[in-house]
């Protein structure tokens, strides 16, 4: 059954996380480049290179399989008309890309969708930022 699976990480390529305020998405990952750049809490952009061992990558892979995140809505953002505050909220762009295909999600922090699916996209943007902390941190 993995083996005819959707998306298989024998054709994995790269992982995209893109996060921010929708006006400045400052805040970007790229598996293939290993570009990271994250803004502190002070404000300041940092532009540093991370790199990710391939068992990272398998088990985000894995991880993303587990949660469902191949089911999931593309677009999970709130149109800034429906929005029931207007704090600036959080948004997140994650992107799989595979050999002939690619799994692309944005999410608002606001997103009042499917609980389910959001729960899913969710928590597969928060394992990719533990990963990317715990590789930070080594």
């Amino acid at each position: 059954m993995i083996k005819n699976a959707p998306y298989r990480f024998s054709d994995f390529e790269s992982i995209e996380l893109v996060y921010g305020y929708p006006d400045s998405m400052l805040n970007q990952y790229d598996s293939k480049t290993h570009h990271y750049q994250y803004l502190t809490k002070q404000g300041e952009l940092i532009k540093d290179t991370l790199k990710l061992r391939d068992d990272d990558l398998l088990y985000l892979h894995r991880k993303a399989m587990e949660l469902g995140y191949w089911n999931v809505a593309d677009d999970m953002t709130t149109p800034a008309d429906q929005r029931t505050t207007k704090a600036k909220v959080p948004r997140y762009k994650l992107t799989f890309n595979y050999k002939e295909k690619s799994k692309s999600v944005t999410l608002d922090a606001d997103y009042e969708g499917v609980q389910k699916m959001k729960d899913a996209a969710k928590t597969t943007i928060d394992e990719v930022l533990n990963m990317l902390a715990t590789a930070k941190a080594r």
